[in-house]
């Protein structure tokens, strides 16, 4: 073991020692229960039983369905999927693959078995599993790869570390030649700009709802303080127009609290609420979409779409290329750093502060509903993978 990866190595076991009783009790919460004792005490998580195959590692939900057209044309091929969430996991266990959880750092020397291939997806820099991974043999790759504008003076402090994380890197395929530049800012070598894979992907629903008669609004994976500006504008909205709202929150344990949040909001201005779980319909004024997998189905009968995570500076906003499939007219943050690339494709959006959504949604009867013109080719990815 090289000085500097010792080094790392035994800093990685002192974070993990002093972490242990915080672990310990977050694996008991539920958004946690089956990924931590997983990653962090290696529980039900053995090391892959095959060597020599095609190894994706990917975060969460959203990493996890990119990997779709590529994997529809690897079907021949002994996959391998590793994620960080359990949303993740999840989405990742849809496929033909042998999935697992990514283990922390210290056990990936021994958990690691060779491959031909590993394909490390967007922003995912473990600098061991680069690093044992290469050692060991197998090829790395960065697919989808991005730095955001937001956090790149970060990566530049430690533009050391990052050359050394990199040098175990034989290709990256950056989405933008933004991102080409900062990695190459980093000490980055050979990157081909290839765009965001996500656009190659195949939007459907699971299952088809009858279109409510009146204009319909979704808040589409909103997080906390997002309801309520979305509440605040479609009260004063309905006052002018015969609307309903369907609110979609990100995460499921947050679905309580904005239940309750959507509660106080019907009874001071006496409206209908109700939730999706409990009626499967859309007849009130007001509905909670307390399920998981129901998003895309919900924009497929929805006129405007006010996508989440961009209306605080902490998320980076979310994909918005299946809000514009479905014809929506999209309103969303300024806060969207991390789906930068993807907007770039994407028409007539509204990009607002959160006291400007009544405005925007004023605004929404002169516009035209978005959409999505560009594709992507993946066949660079593909052959590269296939090579080796």
């Amino acid at each position: 073991m090289k000085p500097f990866t010792l080094v790392y190595y035994t800093l990685s076991v002192v974070l993990y020692l002093i972490a242990l009783p915080l672990l310990v009790y977050i694996s008991f919460k539920q958004k946690y229960k089956q990924s931590i004792p997983s990653r962090f005490f290696l529980c039900n998580n053995k090391k892959f039983e095959k060597d020599n195959g095609v190894w994706f590692h990917v975060c969460s939900l959203g990493e996890a369905r990119a990997l779709k057209p590529i994997l529809d044309l690897l079907n021949k091929n002994d996959i391998k999927i590793t994620t960080i969430t359990q949303t993740g996991f999840r989405e990742a266990s849809k496929y033909d693959a042998d999935v697992r959880y990514l283990p922390y750092e210290i056990f990936l020397p021994f958990w690691i078995k060779k491959q031909k291939i590993l394909i490390v997806l967007e922003a995912e820099f473990w600098y061991l599993l680069f690093r044992v991974a290469f050692s060991k043999g197998t090829k790395v790759i960065l697919l989808n790869a991005r730095i955001s504008e937001k956090s790149v003076d970060k990566y530049l402090q430690f533009a050391w570390f990052y050359k050394k994380l990199l040098a175990n890197v034989e290709t990256i395929y950056a989405q933008s030649e933004a991102d080409k530049n900062r990695f190459l800012a980093l000490g980055a070598t050979n990157i081909e700009v290839i765009g965001n894979i996500k656009l190659a992907g195949t939007i459907t629903i699971s299952k088809v709802y009858e279109k409510p008669k009146h204009e319909t609004i979704v808040a589409g994976s909103t997080h906390e303080g997002e309801e309520e500006s979305v509440l605040k504008a479609f009260i004063e909205y309905k006052k002018q127009s015969d609307s309903k709202l369907i609110i979609v929150p990100r995460h499921p344990e947050r679905f309580e609290s904005v239940f309750e949040l959507m509660k106080s909001y019907a009874e001071k201005n006496s409206l209908t609420l109700s939730r999706f779980c409990d009626t499967k319909a859309f007849q009130t004024d007001m509905i909670l979409v307390d399920a998981m997998g129901e998003l895309n189905n919900i924009y497929a009968i929805s006129d405007i779409a006010i996508l989440g995570g961009a209306f605080r500076d902490d998320v980076g906003g979310h994909n918005p290329l299946e809000p514009a499939y479905f014809g929506c007219k999209i309103i969303t943050g300024k806060h969207f750093f991390h789906q930068k690339e993807l907007f770039k494709y994407v028409h007539h959006v509204q990009y607002v502060r959160s006291d400007e959504i009544h405005k925007a949604l004023l605004k929404c009867k002169d516009l035209p509903a978005s959409m999505v013109e560009e594709k992507i080719n993946l066949e660079p990815i593909i052959e590269k993978i296939l090579k080796n």
